[in-house]
């Protein structure tokens, strides 16, 4: 992580490493800011104050090592992010005026989406943030982790018949909450199909009508027509008609070419076309006698279909644009009419499926209900143990499981319980900090320094169980001193055996069981104040150690405790 213009720190990269990191340096020197500046990667709330005086912005930027098919990798790839060799570039940037921007993967991004990838990336406990194990719903999925299989299976069946409850309540909701509406469309469709079936049109009825009428509208006027071309081609002396008709000139023309025809082939076979063109004519005359012969005005018919057209217009114009989509309407309508009218059946059976899945979600449920229980006293137990060694000896933890009383919701164990997707239970971490105090609820029974190592050793119970890779501990070892301290670094590197721990502190007994420690170091010149983050050899690690143990960092006797220290917790982290 790279640190730019944030608090004391100029410029500054903090090298981070898998295992436990640790952060340590003298009072105002900026150990904080690291936090900060994870915090603000993150999606934390964007402060103007946190920009260095002088500068314009303060800039934070990461690189998050992670899998291609790791959750947040998929959340970014969603978003347009891209990765990076295997790793996940974030950036955040607060103007002086307080204005925040922020990239993920190369891309700009909203701040939320820092947010959403921090749910599956960081935990940041320290006395003034919000934990995420403070959390009802975080609570109770951490505690089903905890549960392993015995919560997993049947919650995995309550999910599926939750979501089946869900859709066929809903369904059963829009049939009757909508029965005015769907009775009022079944009268529609079957007024509009009681239309259709009185009229009985066929396919294509109204374009062969609408050539009969065009037809018999125009019978005297085609009957002429024919009349006049059929005199024209081949005339009848005895209907009085004079003059040449074409086809006594072509008979003409022809036995003209015909006389000389054998002097030259090429006028013999005009002779031949001049034949077929009088044949031709000659049949074309016929038919335009037939025609004109055929063709009778008749307003009677003509009545009759200009009334069928009218009656197939009202049609078309109410539910096609010709009889074909009039045809296609009445079958879709007859199949919904069905559904709308099978609707009381319907609801019998949704009826029934409901009252089903709900008794087989109550029995789920109580399944759930009695496998949390079960884990939860393992965990409340296990917790308690490790508060005991943590300076806390007299604290118990406990786990409350409830339940929200609802007559709308499901029997379990003698109650009727509001439901949800994951169960009827409400879940809620308990802390009673001494013999005779009342188990209060995390946020509200423990101080600041108790709520960090309460946080710690739940942290340690669940190790291999969040699949949260990164912990940040800011001063978790407030108000602790002494052999509790020792006891709060070898849990800190029991937690580092699966997942990242990052750890500011001030307490050498917990540097000394750091893989890794980085220490912030303050330079004055007299005007500006800049910090930078130097990762420590042996040696200077000796020399850090030191200067927490005695405040002198060349002190023999601090540099053997020091030394001391670190053997110890050597030893300790082999065992």
């Amino acid at each position: 992580m790279r640190i730019q213009g944030l608090g004391v720190i100029e410029d500054a990269v903090v090298e981070l490493a898998a295992g436990f990191t640790v952060v340590t340096g003298e009072t105002g020197a900026g150990k904080t800011m690291v936090v900060t500046g994870l915090g603000l990667l993150f999606g934390g709330r964007a402060d103007a104050g946190l920009v260095r005086t002088g500068q314009g912005r303060a800039v934070v930027e990461g690189r998050v090592r992670l899998s291609a098919d790791a959750p947040a990798a998929v959340r970014a790839a969603e978003a347009g992010a891209e990765l990076d060799e295997d790793a996940l570039l974030l950036s955040r940037t607060v103007s002086a005026e307080g204005r925040s921007r922020a990239h993920v993967g190369g891309r700009a991004a909203p701040v939320g989406l820092l947010t959403d990838l921090a749910e599956e990336l960081i935990a940041v406990h320290g006395q003034t943030d919000q934990q995420r194990l403070l959390r009802p719903s975080r609570q109770r999925a951490s505690l089903d982790r905890y549960a392993g299989e015995a919560v997993a299976k049947p919650l995995a069946s309550y999910a599926r018949v939750y979501k089946r409850l869900r859709t066929v309540v809903a369904e059963l909701e829009t049939i009757t909450t909508r029965a005015r509406e769907r009775a009022q469309e079944a009268d529609l469709l079957r007024f509009g199909l009681n239309e259709v079936e009185q009229a009985a049109p066929l396919p294509g009825e109204d374009v062969e009508l609408a050539a009969e009428t065009e037809r018999l509208g125009h019978a005297d006027a085609l009957r002429g027509a024919a009349t006049t071309a059929h005199a024209a081609l081949l005339s009848d002396p005895e209907a009085g008609d004079e003059g040449p008709d074409a086809v006594t000139l072509i008979g003409a023309a022809r036995r003209a070419v015909e006389a000389v025809a054998a002097h030259d082939p090429a006028l013999a076979a005009l002779a031949e076309r001049l034949g077929e063109v009088g044949y031709l004519v000659s049949d074309v005359a016929t038919e335009l006698a037939s025609y004109a012969a055929g063709v009778d005005a008749d307003p009677v018919r003509l009545a009759l279909a200009e009334e069928r057209r009218s009656v197939l217009s009202g049609l078309t114009r109410k539910y096609g644009a010709d009889i074909g989509e009039v045809l296609a309407w009445a079958e879709r309508s007859a199949m919904r009419l069905a559904e709308l009218d099978g609707d009381d059946d319907r609801v019998g059976e949704l009826a029934e499926e409901r009252e089903a899945l709900r008794a087989e979600l109550a029995e789920l449920a109580g399944e759930v209900s009695a496998a949390r229980a079960a884990a939860a006293g393992r965990f409340a137990d296990a917790v308690t143990i490790e508060l005991g060694a943590l300076a806390m000896p007299h604290a118990r933890v406990s786990v409350a499981i409830t339940g929200v009383d609802d007559a709308e919701g499901l029997p379990v164990g003698g109650r009727v319980l509001a439901y949800g997707p994951s169960g009827v239970d409400e879940v809620e971490l308990l802390l009673a900090p001494h013999p005779g105090a009342p188990p209060r609820a995390l946020n509200k029974g423990a101080s600041g320094g108790e709520l960090s190592r309460v946080m710690l050793a739940v942290e340690v119970v669940f190790a291999g169980a969040d699949p949260v890779p990164t912990f940040v501990f800011d001063e978790v070892d407030a108000g602790v001193g002494g052999k509790a301290a020792v006891e709060v670094g070898r849990r800190l590197a029991m937690l580092a055996r699966s997942a990242q721990v990052i750890v500011v502190t001030h307490l050498p007994q917990v540097a000394a069981f750091a893989d890794r420690h980085l220490v912030v170091e303050k330079s004055n010149d007299g005007t500006v104040t800049r910090s930078g983050v130097v990762a420590l050899d042996d040696e200077a690690r000796v020399r850090e150690l030191s200067r927490m143990l005695a405040g002198l960092e060349d002190s023999e006797l601090g540099r053997a405790h020091a030394e001391e220290l670190l053997a110890t917790a050597a030893k300790a982290k082999r065992g």
